[in-house]
């Protein structure tokens, strides 16, 4: 009889420690203090931080995104100019063969050959260029997304403070 007393006293106070414990809680979390409203405050600190961090993102990659697309450019017209030399160096060769003079046939023929290297760089540069292209598209669109994302943030926590400070 003695042994379940004692246990059922020990049960009972540990019942009330987790009754207080949760009752101060409970308290504590619907106190009608500023913790919230702070709170709220920080994160509309937080979201602007990050929405002048995405803007200045967005105007660095739309910087980027012009010097590539320019890059691009410059690569396609020395594609068309590596061309328009091939085909005249090739002229002139066979037109040097056609006389027997093969000492210019075979310089016009080194022409040729670099002009080629040439037009494969450009080409390799050409595709690297569309490649960067693409990523900074997405880069761009991802970078839009946070800062409109941080917006909206910025609205709700906005709210939040309002409603908090009504008492709402």
């Amino acid at each position: 009889m003695k042994g379940t007393a004692s246990m059922i006293r020990r049960n009972l106070t540990q019942l009330l420690a987790l009754f207080l414990f949760g009752l101060t809680a409970s308290l504590w979390a619907q106190s009608p203090g500023t913790s919230d409203v702070q709170a709220d405050r920080k994160d509309v600190r937080n979201d602007r931080r990050d929405l002048n961090k995405d803007r200045k993102d967005i105007r660095s990659d739309q910087r980027d995104l012009n010097k590539d697309r320019a890059d691009r450019n410059k690569d396609a017209r020395d594609i068309n100019k590596d061309q328009k030399d091939i085909a005249k160096d090739r002229r002139e060769r066979n037109q040097d063969l056609k006389k027997g003079d093969t000492a210019d046939a075979a310089k016009e023929q080194k022409d040729i050959n670099h002009d080629k290297r040439d037009l494969n760089r450009d080409r390799r540069d050409l595709r690297a260029d569309n490649r960067d292209i693409s990523k900074d598209k997405k880069d761009l669109h991802a970078d839009r997304k946070d800062a409109r994302k941080d917006k909206k943030d910025i609205r709700h926590d906005r709210r939040d403070i309002h409603r908090d400070r009504k008492g709402k």
